[in-house]
């Protein structure tokens, strides 16, 4: 053991939902109160190992290598990991001036993005698991890094660092990746030896620069150059306009006929500033939860403009024929028999103020509210 530090977040930070968080070369999974990582540090020369708790006081982490090595610079690289060097708060202010992204804050309380652990590590995985399956890739990188790379032991679990550079670039073939694969794999090899994929300088460069400027390595096309900037240095702002999931997610919690395209997403987009890059991972980690919480409580979901998408047919076969296109939903209600109210507005108006309808269907009483976003439902 090296030494340790601790991160105190600035605004709500949940360590379960960085640790559980599946994406890249990290399946998620489930959470036994110690986040691992092993990694790269920054300058791509050496190994560190961390173990990570969280409590009331903060992110504590224990760090695993040489004794030698700058404690510092592994706390900065895991704060940009973690997505801990900016400030929280103004990210739950998105939440408070758009209703949709409030209600998918409210479902993964605490979730900021987790970033790859560098640019170059970002990239070797492109082109590792580029047209693949990800979990036969992510073996082969895991049996990648035990060969070549440092083991570390953390919180009783064995874990691997992928090989630095220089000792990846000296690599002829491995077992499980293709001789045209081992090729590129040196390419990103060469390109961070030279100083491409440092972080500071791709930040220099600015997100649509740096972008661009990745494509020259052999292996990295417009889309996993993207994903190498934004998810591997940290940027919070920049709208991934051309991804095809976040498009049909958006589409689904606001109520759209259609996927967004780039106009109407960067419309939408505007009150998420400063933090569109971590509202479009929101977005895609949280809507499945809130969907499915909506459906299973037989409620609207954020933004539903359309009452028959929202309210299970078994239940309420009458709505079908009585939702109003204008009935918009601005936050899911709790349980049945909670109004609903239109966004703005504290309490809906009263029954007199507009039509009522009613049906029985499988023996549930139900009582639409046209012309406004009321809508109140219980058994009989």
């Amino acid at each position: 053991m090296s030494g340790s530090f601790t991160i105190t977040p600035r605004g709500p930070f949940s360590l379960a939902e960085a640790a559980t968080f599946g994406f890249g070369q990290r399946a998620g999974g489930a959470w036994d109160g110690v986040m691992r990582l092993a990694f790269c540090l920054d300058g791509y020369r050496r190994h560190a190992g961390v173990e990570l708790r969280q409590d009331a006081e903060g992110v504590h982490g224990t760090v695993h290598g040489p004794v030698d090595l700058d404690l510092r610079a592994v706390r900065r690289q895991v704060a940009r990991v973690l997505s801990l060097d900016h400030d929280g708060a103004e990210f739950s202010q998105v939440g408070a001036r758009d209703p949709v992204i409030g209600a998918l804050q409210a479902a993964a309380p605490g979730l900021r993005p987790p970033l790859f652990y560098s640019p170059y590590e970002a990239a070797a995985w492109a082109v590792l698991s580029s047209r693949r399956p990800a979990k036969p890739m992510m073996a082969v990188r895991d049996r990648l890094s035990q060969e070549h790379g440092a083991v570390f032991e953390l919180a009783g679990q064995r874990l691997a660092a992928l090989p630095t550079p220089g000792q990846l670039i000296r690599l002829e073939s491995f077992p499980g990746i293709a001789p045209e694969r081992m090729v590129r794999l040196r390419g990103v090899a060469q390109a961070a030896l030279e100083g491409l994929l440092d972080v500071t300088y791709l930040k220099e460069l600015g997100p649509d620069h740096a972008i661009a400027q990745l494509q020259a390595i052999g292996g990295i096309g417009p889309f996993y150059s993207a994903l190498i900037v934004i998810r591997g240095t940290g940027f919070t702002d920049v709208l991934p306009v051309g991804e095809p999931r976040l498009l049909a997610l958006v589409a689904r919690l606001y109520g759209l006929p259609a996927q967004p395209g780039p106009a109407k997403l960067h419309e939408l987009a505007e009150v998420w500033r400063p933090f569109r890059t971590w509202t479009s991972v929101l977005i895609r980690a949280a809507a499945r939860r809130v969907t499915r919480r909506c459906a299973r409580r037989g409620v609207p979901q954020p933004g539903r403009r359309w009452l028959t998408r929202a309210i299970p047919q078994p239940r309420c076969l009458g709505l079908r024929r009585m939702a109003h296109a204008d009935m918009t939903v601005a936050v899911a209600p709790r349980l049945w028999g909670r109004p609903l109210t239109r966004a703005g507005s504290a309490t809906p108006p009263s029954p007199t103020d507009s039509s009522l309808g009613h049906d029985r269907c499988r023996g549930a009483w139900c009582l639409v509210r046209q012309r406004w976003s009321g809508v109140r439902c219980r058994y009989g």
